[in-house]
């Protein structure tokens, strides 16, 4: 939705549940840990995304994560990981593949 409809804010719900969200491989478990694979839409949409892009792309991030939950994140936090998820992303699309994320 960031690269769609650039803007700090969230849009209203009925239009979230609209979005592809990312495809759980492994739903949460007990402890935490999941993997799911990111929509091919954005895959691409990071493959492809210049570093304007990236850079407005983690101001409008940043602004919300302040704003919503108070975080302390620095400005230039979160454009390095959308770099490197963006190398990822064009690796990813470029050999055909998919983008995955691991978490607990």
């Amino acid at each position: 939705m960031y690269f769609a409809q650039p803007s700090a804010d969230i849009p209203p719900l009925e239009q979230l549940l609209g979005w592809s969200w990312p495809e759980w491989v492994a739903p949460p478990l007990n402890d935490g840990v999941e993997v799911f694979a990111l929509p091919q839409r954005l895959t691409r949409a990071l493959a492809d995304a210049g570093s304007t892009e990236l850079e407005e792309l983690a101001a409008r991030w940043t602004t919300r994560l302040r704003s919503d939950d108070g975080d302390d994140i620095s400005d230039d936090d979160l454009l390095a990981v959308l770099q490197g998820i963006a190398r990822l992303a064009a690796s990813a699309v470029s050999t055909g593949g998919r983008l995955y994320s691991w978490s607990f």
